[in-house]
């Protein structure tokens, strides 16, 4: 017997377990549980032997359905088994789940328990999906934290193999997913002494078999189903000694108590708390804190949920209790109480004097629960009526559940040393402190806790790492609110939030700023000067940025940050860290190349010799706030935006969502945040300029726009505005401005990049250079300058880039490939569009609240959005499309109707008009506005054509033809929705899709989908990815009536906006496949240079641009372009400028040559297929014209 210590994270702890006991692994990605899922996939590819020397099989599968499929079927032929998931992934599991139930078979489901999508998504923790299998059969293990994982994850497997029945062991998704704790770990030797070799072979023998065959799953009548049904319940009795036999032993092993109920408190409680999952570290922490005053406290932590066993469960509660209060991290809406208060209360059900019950919910999507939320509980168990379900740690004053709480309390050990590290997503930090945890947990005896909480933006947003060290175990379940140390590592967070209100008298506050000292005085906000002054906090400052970029490193900052955290904190030596740091670097960053290690090594020397320290002045103690000017915003804006943007919106009451309990939010909200998180952003060099608009176009966040000038605005401009006469005959008399909003721009450059001006147009600038004339020069444009309406716009990218984008200032990263392809859709359709979003990243980066992307024009219009699921996005727009469809025949009914009636021949020559134009988008919007015109005044005797003109105004929104968009990203096309996907396209109707083709499940962290092409490196496809890319559009031209294209912005813009306008026009489905560079791939040029890295993508033929029209099939044309000319770029320097593919040289040289001559040779078939396409002749059956695809 031999125990292993390691610094890991909740995810890693399960998956270590899970690999020792698993034969195969059936998986799909779902945050927060896919870490699980990508760490056996590392270990099998890297050879890792389970308990029975083999290396596990992991078949990622196109959705959790898909995955419990094979989990089932796997059992069934006698392999042991496991999946890992979350949240709906679990949902779509439930058929299997009951089948695998019913069929006892041994396999464990490891659940990184999250919230479930109701009126919104979210992808933080609670107990919502494990409730929502509760009643599958499937038993139920529940951990509370990374260490109570490690230690009972084996019990899962080892009950589930000997008790005959499918586990399902949950802990909470992120609190303890993602929280990195120092813990003990058994060694496989443990797990396979401790394993049932006889219940193994008894699972073997029963595997469905040619040489031994029966029947399961059989069609049952009513006459013996419920015998049959009934015929399992000694199975549900046995596993209860199962799972206590094995928890004895792991508790044997490790020195750790477990039981399926397990007591903490007073021996004589009074008064106790009935939870499970990771709140019950934090009701510990409470315990200690006033039965130390000489309360009466207990807890009970349900581990076996399922089955309940209320003997053992009656066994664990103090004679003494008087009430009870029993947590649920979940909601049930109109029951009675959620489920483990309902369970609580049917245990005593046959009690005698039972105590008080009462229950209540906390938690949800990882709401903070801290000591103090936990006292306001045994405050209310003390009061002569109880409240019964209650919630915790929000304020509702709606319907008045909520418990205020008596007193703050810190509830931590005394020797507790705490870290708040606030980051940019991106910058590096996390993956930092990642490291620094795993340091001084390896090399210190200190226990080590490290929790990450992120904002919902891609990278550009906020990160704050929570860090913790003690000689005592760390139980604190909670973000850190006394740290010891607090770094800012942007400059931008001193003017948004209150980074100091959790410092500790005498703390550390580390200031990454370009600031010099004496520049503090003037830059720092009065209310933080007053605050470091007045808990006589050390401020040191270091300017990370500028030692980054001199090294070469740009705006990762990291390492430098990181040799001054380890110097100030001051918990290892320096040479120890020294050392530490530098190895851990090259384990990162050695695959991409020695250069890059050694610049980050500089960086760590650097961070140590440059962070200074600031004597701060006793005048700080009275610094004066400058008197802000009030502006009137939206009331959304001030009373929900403001106080989430400043990191309150967990203080806001349930009030505040009055009139918006469905999830509605408003659109364009991302235009008042003005994050201001750029390092450098653009100039615009005037004289330069070509008027081209490219930079526009590219642009990923809308913030670099053209803009025709008047001369009577020009007269209102600010003195700064400077303006240029525009070019092109249509625009005469005008003035051309590219104005930039700085406080919007991300920094990535792709603007800049592609400028073909001679000497560049746009030079990239310090943001604080740009601040004081841009901010008022923007403000100026979006107030005083109108767009033209009435100009003769021509057909070219260029003058499409005039008209407002309605996306603008989105949350996602710096350089994404995607947006600018939605941007340029809303410029030519956006005022009718209806959006169906499926979930992924351009969910994420639209609509986090409360930041929504999609916005209006100013007559108030603009695309209309929403999200339902993951898998169901298509069929989900196509009902949209139904629905609207459906209103629209009804209008031209009552038209039709009308126009047989006496009435007006003006009346009838507009309502002909409109039946004429009703499915053409442009021309409807002129007919639409002659139908309301002429019957703005209707009056008529027959009461029928009145009633017949009020219906018709009743549905006026209906009257102009809706632009129907379904979007989302390859993981969604190709993959788990792609039976939806093919179905709505095979349907004839005229419904638009827009696939955003980065090649990977980018959302959930770069996993593999059926897109990722040959050679490629991802989560999921550790070794390389063997297969071929799947050819979408191919498959789909195969119906001969849906308009097809693949392209490539920046590599053929006027193919790109051909394609975008054909497809729309077109009466009938239509798909467009954009090649989406991300930050996944690993562009080494980085991502100021995607829009470049598509241009190459397509000259060396990885990426091919075609459209499919079948309108040419009436002209008795091909219907087949390919616009992609040969290719002439280098195809496997292509491949080696991005890391997912150049890694793999590194991992597996000798797999890597083979995978890469196959993606290359992959690509020019694919090429030469499309050529041939497009070469041949058009094939003429029954003198109707026919492709080739078809034929």
């Amino acid at each position: 017997m031999g125990k292993i210590q390691m610094t890991v994270d909740g995810n890693t702890a399960a998956a270590y377990a899970a690999y020792a006991f698993t034969e195969v692994a059936a998986i799909y990605p779902i945050t927060p549980s896919s870490g699980m899922a990508e760490i056996t996939d590392q270990w099998a590819a890297n050879g890792r032997k389970n308990i029975f020397g083999q290396s596990v099989n992991v078949v990622e599968m196109q959705s959790e359905a898909g995955a419990a499929g094979a989990f089932h079927g796997s059992l069934q032929a006698g392999a042991l088994t496991t999946t890992f998931t979350a949240s709906q992934g679990l949902l779509l599991m439930i058929p299997n789940l009951y089948k695998c139930a019913g069929e006892l078979l041994p396999g464990v489901i490891h659940v990184s328990a999250r919230a479930i999508a109701t009126h919104a998504l979210s992808i933080f923790g609670d107990h919502q999906d494990v409730m929502a299998v509760r009643q599958t059969g499937c038993a139920m293990l529940a951990s509370g934290s990374v260490q109570e994982v490690a230690d009972l994850a084996p019990v899962a497997h080892l009950a589930a193999i000997k008790g005959r029945l499918p586990f399902i062991h949950f802990f909470d998704g992120f609190r303890t997913s993602h929280e990195m704790q120092k813990i003990e770990l058994l060694e496989y030797k443990d797990y396979a002494d401790m394993l049932d070799m006889d219940a193994v072979r008894d699972f073997k023998d029963r595997a469905l078999s040619p040489n031994n065959p029966c029947f399961r799953g059989t069609a049952q009548n009513s006459d013996i189903y419920f015998q049959n049904r009934e015929a399992a319940n000694p199975f549900y009795q046995n596993i209860i000694p199962i799972v206590e036999e094995y928890m004895d032993n792991i508790s044997q092993r490790t020195g750790r108590t477990y039981h399926l109920f397990d007591y903490y408190g007073a021996p004589d409680a009074e008064y106790i708390i009935v939870a499970m999952g990771s709140v019950t570290c934090a009701i510990e922490q409470t315990i200690d804190y006033y039965n130390a005053k000489g309360e009466k406290y207990g807890l009970v932590k349900v581990r076996l949920y399922r089955p309940f066993s209320t003997k053992h469960f009656l066994d664990a509660i103090p004679k003494s209790v008087k009430a009870i209060a029993v947590l649920d991290c979940t909601k049930e809406p109109g029951s009675v109480g959620e489920p483990l208060y309902v369970d609580v209360c049917a245990a005593f059900k046959d009690v005698s004097n039972p105590p008080v019950i009462v229950g209540g919910r906390y938690g949800l999507a990882s709401k903070d629960t801290t000591p103090t939320h936990i006292a306001a509980v045994y405050e209310n168990l003390k009061q002569a009526q109880p409240k019964n379900s209650f919630t915790i740690g929000i304020f509702d004053d709606v319907t008045m559940t909520s418990l205020e709480p008596t007193e703050n309390i810190n509830a931590e050990q005394a020797d507790m040393r705490a870290c708040q590290i606030w980051g940019l997503g991106s910058d590096g930090t996390v993956g930092a402190n990642h490291q620094a945890i795993e340091i001084i947990g390896n090399n210190t005896d200190l226990f080590v806790q490290a929790y990450f909480d992120y904002d919902s933006k891609k990278s550009g947003g906020l990160t704050v790492s929570h860090l913790r060290f003690s000689k005592e175990p760390i139980r604190s379940t909670y973000l850190v609110n006394h740290a010891d140390y607090i770094a800012c590592h942007n400059p931008s967070y001193v003017y948004k939030y209150d980074m100091l209100e959790s410092l500790k008298p005498g703390g550390i506050f580390v200031l990454n700023t370009t600031w010099t000292e004496e520049e503090l005085e003037n830059q720092l906000p009065a209310r933080m000067k007053r605050k470091l002054a007045e808990k006589n906090a050390r401020f040191y400052i270091i300017n990370a940025i500028k030692i980054a970029q001199e090294i070469g490193l740009g705006n990762r900052i990291n390492m430098v940050m990181q040799g001054a955290f380890f110097k100030l904190i001051n918990l290892i030596p320096e040479e120890v860290y020294v050392k530490e740091l530098k190895q851990a670097i090259i384990k990162i960053y050695g695959k991409k190349g020695e250069n890059v290690v050694k610049m980050n090594h500089e960086a760590v020397d650097q961070g140590i010799q440059a962070v200074k320290e600031v004597e701060i002045p006793d005048s700080w103690k009275n610094a004066a706030d400058e008197k802000e000017e009030k502006v009137k915003e939206p009331e959304f804006i001030e009373k929900i935006m403001r106080p989430m943007s400043r990191l309150k919106g967990g203080e806001l009451p349930v009030s505040a969502f009055k009139g918006i309990e469905d999830g509605t939010f408003p659109s364009g909200t991302t235009a008042y945040e003005k994050r201001g998180i750029a390092v450098n952003v653009p100039e615009w060099i005037l004289e330069r300029c070509i008027q081209c608009n490219q930079c526009s176009l590219v642009c990923p966040h809308a913030v670099i726009r053209p803009f025709l000038i008047t001369e009577d605005e020009l007269k209102e401009a600010p003195e700064t505005f400077e303006a240029k006469k525009a070019t092109g005959k249509a625009f005469e008399g005008l003035y051309y401005k590219i104005q930039i909003s700085p406080m919007d721009c991300t920094g990535c450059g792709n603007c800049a990049d592609v400028c073909p001006a001679k000497g560049k147009a746009l030079i990239m600038k310090p943001f604080e250079t740009q601040i004081e004339k841009e901010v008022q020069n923007w403000k100026f444009v979006m107030e005083k300058v109108r767009f033209k309406e009435n100009l003769a716009y021509g057909q070219s990218f260029k003058d499409s880039q005039f008209k407002a984008p309605l996306i603008e200032f989105s949350g996602a990263c710096a350089g994404c490939g995607e947006t600018p392809y939605i941007k340029l859709v809303t410029q030519l359709f956006g005022e009718r569009m209806m959006i169906a979003n499926a979930t992924g990243c351009s969910t994420i980066w639209a609509s986090s609240a409360p930041s929504t992307a999609y916005t209006i024009n100013r007559e108030g219009k603009g695309p209309s959005w929403a999200n339902s699921l993951f898998e169901d996005n298509a069929e989900y727009g196509f009902g949209m499309y139904l629905a609207v469809k459906q209103i629209r025949n009804k209008l031209e009914e009552n038209m039709k109707k009308l126009i047989g009636m006496n009435i007006d021949e003006k009346v009838k020559e507009a309502l002909n008009d409109w039946i004429h134009y009703k499915d053409d988008g442009e021309a409807s919007k002129e007919a639409s506005r002659k139908v309301l015109e002429v019957l703005e005044d209707f009056t008529h005797t027959d009461i029928e054509a009145v009633n017949l003109v009020n219906e018709i105004k009743e549905n006026k929104d209906y009257l102009v033809k809706r632009s129907i968009w379904l979007i989302g990203g390859d993981g969604w096309a190709y993959d788990i929705g792609y039976g939806g996907l093919d179905h709505v396209l095979s349907s004839g109707e005229d419904i638009n899709v827009l696939v955003f083709d980065t090649e990977v499940y980018s959302n959930t962290g770069g996993q593999a989908s059926k897109s990722t092409p040959t050679a490629a490196i991802a989560k999921f496809a550790a070794s390389g990815k063997k297969q071929g890319k799947k050819d979408l559009g191919r498959m789909m031209m195969t119906y001969g009536n849906v308009y097809v294209a693949q392209v490539g912005i920046n590599a053929d813009n006027n193919q790109l906006i051909k394609a975008l306008k054909e497809a729309e026009s077109y009466n009938g489905p239509s798909l467009i496949i954009c090649y989406s560079p991300c930050i996944n791939h690993g562009i080494k040029e980085g991502m100021g240079r995607s829009m470049a890295n598509i241009k190459k993508a397509v000259e060396c033929g990885y990426w091919h641009l075609y459209r499919y029209n079948p309108m040419l099939k009436k002209e008795g044309k091909n219907p087949f372009i390919l616009d992609s000319k040969e290719p002439t770029g280098n195809f496997r320097e292509f491949l080696m400028g991005q890391v997912r593919y150049s890694s793999l040289m590194k991992a597996f040289p000798e797999k890597a040559e083979e995978l890469f001559k196959k993606a290359e040779d992959y690509a020019k078939e694919k090429y030469a297929i499309y050529k041939q396409m497009a070469e041949q002749d058009p094939i003429i059956v029954n003198d109707i014209t026919i492709s080739n695809v078809e034929s």
